[in-house]
């Protein structure tokens, strides 16, 4: 009889899924042990995440076409059916992150009357 843990976080509408399985006979003891260990590695996942977009987040302030590009060249290796790393990830995150933003960007003109007066 063996073991199988499944650990599955979600941060910032991101899903992280860690697995670890074996065909060993353990004890209780021992698959929560396991279960330490996938739940330790889900975190640092998610630490890795974070930390990347971050980075992701300065290098747009200082070059915005880089990021630009990168973006494409993300998304050209998805359609060719390529698994994105962390950083890859965490960039692609953050460009949908400032689409979504871009929704509340506008220029206010303090200077118009209000629609009540």
């Amino acid at each position: 009889m063996g073991a199988s843990v499944k650990i599955m976080l979600s941060h910032d509408y991101c899903h992280f899924e860690i697995c670890k399985s074996t065909d060993q006979d353990l004890t209780d003891e021992e698959i929560n042990a396991m279960r330490k260990d996938v739940q330790r590695l889900a975190d640092e996942a998610v630490r890795q995440f974070i930390l990347a977009k971050e980075i992701a987040l300065k290098r747009q302030g200082a070059d915005k076409i880089r990021h630009d590009k990168e973006v494409i060249r993300i998304k050209e290796k998805l359609k060719n059916g390529g698994s994105l790393t962390i950083e890859e990830q965490a960039t692609m995150k953050l460009d949908q992150d400032l689409e979504w933003q871009k929704q509340f960007d506008y220029d206010y003109d303090d200077d118009d009357q209000p629609v009540w007066v």
